[in-house]
């Protein structure tokens, strides 16, 4: 299938692909440890949880990983602390929710084939790491994104269903206030948890928290917290949002703690 161009109007074709698209995953751990190497970032575990992870893994279960997002560089940091931990052998069957720009392939503000040479690079990057687009609202209006919204959500579920794990950044953009309170967490995921339960699946929630010290802060060396809460998610979509920020909030606050 032909890679489409990344656009609301363009959505069917969009989630065509990405329902089926897969990366060289020998290259994306290399590309992964390289990150690792370059970010170095420091992952300690909640009591436990380290095994729990690694029990979860060896028994194939599904799983959704819960980011906070504090920088645009977030990506990268999380991909250099799976590779630094137990999520390493998850590398390449893990998808990543990332807004739909990072897919754009132009820039009007520079030379047509430097900007080309860029964009592109950028897009097969976000695609080794597994990326799937999302069309905000808050650049598209909530009414012109309803329907790709619940194209993405299939498409998250279904490829739960099918053998893949799931990255997300549940607060939707960047913290631009205090880093160490959460903001507000959607009701997505729990869309998407419920939609995977409807295809026999129960995904198991695992939230990292992501500090970069005090402002400016420094993108390299973070203190990433990794936890596996004890539980069963609720059932509606919102309590599950619910319940997700509640302990994501908590690991924030220990990867601060730990910095």
């Amino acid at each position: 299938m032909d890679r489409p161009v990344v656009a609301l109007e363009n959505a069917d074709a969009v989630y065509d692909y990405y329902r089926e698209h897969q990366q060289n995953r020998r290259v994306t751990r290399l590309a992964y440890g390289a990150l690792a190497g370059r970010f170095r970032p420091r992952v300690r575990y909640g009591d436990g949880a380290r095994e729990r992870l690694r029990a979860l893994i060896y028994d194939d279960t599904r799983f959704i990983l819960a980011v906070n997002h504090v920088s645009e560089t977030d990506p990268y940091t999380v991909a250099a602390a799976a590779w630094s931990s137990a999520l390493r052998p998850v590398i390449g069957r893990t998808r990543v929710l990332a807004k739909d720009e990072l897919f754009v392939e132009t820039e009007p503000n520079r030379p047509r084939t430097r900007r080309i040479a860029e964009r592109t690079s950028q897009r097969r990057r976000i695609e080794m790491m597994g990326g799937i687009p999302v069309f905000r609202s808050r650049d598209h209006g909530l009414r012109a994104v309803s329907r790709a919204g619940n194209l993405m959500m299939d498409v998250c579920a279904e490829r739960l269903s099918r053998g893949d794990d799931l990255a997300i950044f549940p607060e939707g953009t960047c913290n631009e206030g205090d880093p160490t309170v959460l903001q507000h967490v959607g009701s997505g995921i729990g869309h998407i948890v419920t939609r995977a339960r409807t295809r026999g699946v129960e995904p198991r929630l695992v939230v990292m928290g992501l500090h970069y010290g005090p402002p400016p802060g420094r993108y390299r060396s973070a203190s990433v917290h990794i936890d596996v809460p004890d539980i069963v998610l609720p059932d509606k979509p919102v309590s599950i949002a619910r319940t997700v920020a509640e302990y994501l909030q908590v690991a924030v606050e220990l990867s601060v703690r730990q910095y």
